[in-house]
């Protein structure tokens, strides 16, 4: 059996609760109780996040 690790963070200085799932689909509430429902309910209602986007292009200096 794969374990599974569940994680719910408090952002310091907020309220705000971050949740992040195995499959790494996270998800921000103020209420503990609403993340854990959205945790123990995988895969319904989530979807791994997407890739993380590419960071900007290198422009090419052309010689004047």
């Amino acid at each position: 059996m794969r374990s599974r690790v569940y994680r719910i963070r408090w952002l310091p200085g907020t309220d705000t609760l971050r949740g992040t799932c195995h499959c790494g689909a996270e998800r921000s509430a103020d209420d503990p109780v609403e993340l854990w429902e959205w945790l123990l309910a995988h895969p319904r209602g989530h979807r791994a996040g997407p890739a993380a986007a590419p960071g900007p292009r290198a422009r090419a200096t052309v010689p004047a």
